[in-house]
């Protein structure tokens, strides 16, 4: 491998069907952390699941719908001052949804608006204050509240309302604990986040569980270079009170390492260093959305139908 160093609707119901804590994005640096309850870790483990093991070939259509998809999440956050594990939720529902429900043709508007859909069910359970729907419309798309409304719903009804994702923020206090040795470097836990957010680009990365992408991201950020045996005793240090899967997390660690070092060759190519991974791809994605600003109403199918215009004509 290359060396790394050379490189009250019916969705505010939501806010009472699960309660999952996780760990606020700038806190807690370089102070260390207290002792953590290993009961509520187990907890966290045996609830959490993976995005849904999206399937897509290589250079698809939907492929890089779902990465434009993520990039307007990201957007959208930092606008709108969302926390990382809101963004990484929102995701996690969008892969959901891909993975049980197909969009026939290349229609970018139903992208949008799922993206739309699954950032604001997010903020729903992840934020203290969440927006009007109206303030999550973006540049191409500008789609009336009701129309975001029932593609919520249609994202409730199709991930059968369970929408209190565990995210790989759940774990950094836990990792960042143990990996650490209570004294977390400075911008360590920030570091972590904005790794983690790399990798929901990476849809081989997302198939993971949110505990092995959580590791694998806080070792990165601790070493860049662990090697095999490295990694086996770092993660041998937490398997005297939890089940962890070993295998997985070091597989994890060389696909966020392998992450890392091709978004420094895009980064080096086009000399921008500063960019993240996902404004790295945009030169990659390919928007056949219009650019005019257009106020869409949805026809609501199982297909996502073609969207008629303010007229309801085709």
């Amino acid at each position: 491998m290359e060396n790394f160093q050379s490189m009250c609707s019916p969705t505010s119901l939501l806010l009472c069907k699960e309660n999952v804590g996780g760990l606020d994005d700038e806190e807690k640096e370089a102070e260390g952390f207290g002792s953590i309850d290993d009961e509520y870790i187990q907890k966290l483990l045996d609830r959490e699941i993976t995005s849904g093991g999206l399937q897509m070939r290589e250079n698809s259509w939907i492929e890089r719908a779902r990465l434009d998809g993520i990039e307007y999440i990201l957007r959208m956050r930092e606008l709108l001052g969302f926390r990382f594990q809101t963004a990484y939720a929102s995701v996690m529902y969008l892969d959901r949804f891909m993975s049980r429900r197909s969009i026939d043709g290349e229609k970018s508007w139903a992208i949008r608006l799922l993206s739309m859909a699954c950032l604001s069910l997010a903020a729903k359970m992840e934020e203290t204050t969440v927006p009007a729907l109206s303030e999550f419309c973006f540049e191409d798309y500008n789609f009336e509240s009701s129309v975001i409304q029932r593609m919520e719903l249609l994202v409730l009804n199709e991930l059968e309302w369970k929408m209190g994702s565990i995210t790989p923020f759940s774990f950094i206090e836990f990792f960042a604990y143990k990996f650490f040795d209570n004294s977390t470097p400075r911008n360590g836990v920030s570091r972590i986040g904005e790794v983690i957010l790399g990798t929901m680009r990476d849809v081989k990365i997302m198939s993971h569980k949110p505990s092995v992408i959580a590791a694998a991201s806080t070792l990165f950020v601790l070493d860049q270079e662990f090697t095999r045996d490295a990694l086996q005793l770092k993660i041998g240090l937490l398997t005297s009170s939890h089940s962890f899967e070993i295998e997985n997390i070091i597989s994890c660690y060389y696909q966020v390492q392998e992450m890392e070092i091709e978004r420094l060759k895009i980064s080096n190519s086009i000399k921008s260093p500063d960019l993240s991974p996902i404004q790295l791809n945009r030169a990659e994605i390919t928007s056949s959305a219009s650019a005019k600003r257009k106020r869409l109403v949805f026809n609501q199918n199982d297909q996502f139908g073609d969207v008629p215009d303010k007229k309801g004509k085709p």
